[in-house]
């Protein structure tokens, strides 16, 4: 078998992979994309924060993506029973567009994988790597198409942006359990001809369920009249609901008086996916002649849609880091790369562990912040958990514990 040799593979054509292909692409750089599946295909992940456009237009795509007809999205709304916060992008510290999209993805991740394509990168579809062997900086790739041809492709680098099928870190032995506890999601697509008053199609809406405040909802309003909903919750709350995942889906649902009432005439006519146990973490993010981006990587949890705001952001330095390494610079992957991605991860896990235990609650439905403040976190929402000019960023913990007892006091 002829040994295919390349400068870059990246692995998985989402929005990771398509924004490290195009950036490195327009470098000049050699780059093939191998993806498991065919586009379009259904994923979830709809409600991009805006730090996303961010590297979108940095990787040339910006006009394609705006041009796509996308639902507008201004800012995220949180319910809890006859209680309502609701946070403004356009009213934040870190400067910046005031507005983003919310997509579906099987639209979006096309557009931008064939703006990858555009600006240089070869793209294969339905080819699923099944083994990896490393060793003196390269990586050989065995590739399968779904004909069953099989390749061995040899890369100088190699960038998993494979999502959940976590390629290189299941491959190469690099996963472990995350520390997070085991949750799961049930989610889809739905007709919402005919929402209840107060349905605010620009902003991603977050329900608490009215008696357990650790479980919750997503609402994400889409283009053409219609929705992604979906729940999270611990993995054995989950299974106190009998029958199929949508049957499970629409109980937990029903539960929620005003999410009923927008979701009233909702037309069920696509599939209810479930996802179990979906935080997931890895030893290192990168290792010789790889590195790992996004859910390949690290997942945390949905409540924030932080996912692709970390897969782009690492994206991004993945390839300025390759590029530079390609160039015969010398490259530091844990200081240039890792270390830099992860003070945002950690900032945003901070933000997660404290909606499960309450205390973003209580600053959401504040009655009253200071404005300041307000913009500060509303930064952080927005996607921007690396400005650490922002002290809510900085010193995430601390500043959520004394504003979140701050708010409590408040609202007692």
């Amino acid at each position: 078998m002829n040994t295919e040799r390349r400068q870059v593979v990246v692995i998985g054509a989402g929005p990771a992979g398509a924004i490290a292909a195009g950036l490195l692409a327009r470098r000049g750089r050699d780059v093939l994309v191998l993806e498991r599946q065919r586009f379009p295909r259904f994923s979830i992940g709809e409600s991009l924060l805006v730090h996303c456009l961010d590297f979108v237009a940095e990787a040339g795509m910006i006009d394609a993506v705006e041009a796509g007809g996308f639902q507008l999205k201004d800012g995220a709304a949180f319910a809890r029973s006859d209680q309502y916060g609701a946070f403004d992008f356009s009213d934040r510290l870190t400067p910046g567009r005031a507005t983003t999209f919310q997509v579906e993805r099987a639209r979006f991740d096309k557009v931008l994988a064939d703006e990858a394509g555009r600006l240089g990168a070869e793209m294969r579809y339905e080819q699923e790597i099944t083994a990896v062997e490393s060793g003196a900086g390269r990586l050989r790739l065995t590739s399968k198409s779904a004909a069953g041809e099989v390749r061995e492709i040899e890369a100088d680098f190699a960038l998993d942006a494979s999502g959940f099928g976590r390629t290189l870190s299941r491959l190469l032995d690099l996963e472990q359990p995350s520390d997070f506890p085991g949750r799961h999601a049930l989610f889809t697509h739905v007709g919402d001809p005919n929402p209840a008053p107060g349905y605010d199609r620009q902003k991603v809406l977050v329900t608490i369920h009215p008696v357990h405040h650790d479980v919750w909802y997503w609402l994400i309003p889409l283009g053409n009249g219609r929705c992604s909903i979906g729940t999270a919750a611990r993995r054995e709350f989950i299974a106190r609901y009998p029958g199929t995942p949508a049957e499970k889906l629409k109980a937990l649902l029903a539960e929620d008086p005003v999410l009923s009432r927008h979701l009233r005439d909702a037309v069920w006519d696509t599939q209810v996916r479930e996802l179990a146990g979906y935080a997931a973490s890895v030893r290192a993010m990168h290792g010789p002649g790889f590195a790992l981006l996004g859910n390949a990587a690290e997942f945390l949890d949905p409540v924030f849609s932080s996912g692709v705001t970390i897969a782009m952001r690492g994206a991004s330095e993945a390839a300025h880091a390759l590029d530079r390494q390609l160039a015969g610079e010398s490259v530091d992957w844990t200081r240039d790369f890792e270390q830099p991605l992860r003070k945002g991860i950690a900032c945003f896990r901070a933000y997660v562990e404290a909606w499960y235990d309450g205390r973003f609650q209580h600053i959401a439905f504040a009655p009253y912040q200071q404005p300041d403040i307000r913009r500060m976190v509303c930064a952080i929402l927005a996607g921007y958990a690396w400005d650490e000019s922002n002290p809510f960023v900085a010193d995430p913990v601390r500043r959520l514990d004394l504003l979140s007892e701050l708010c409590r006091r408040q609202s007692a």
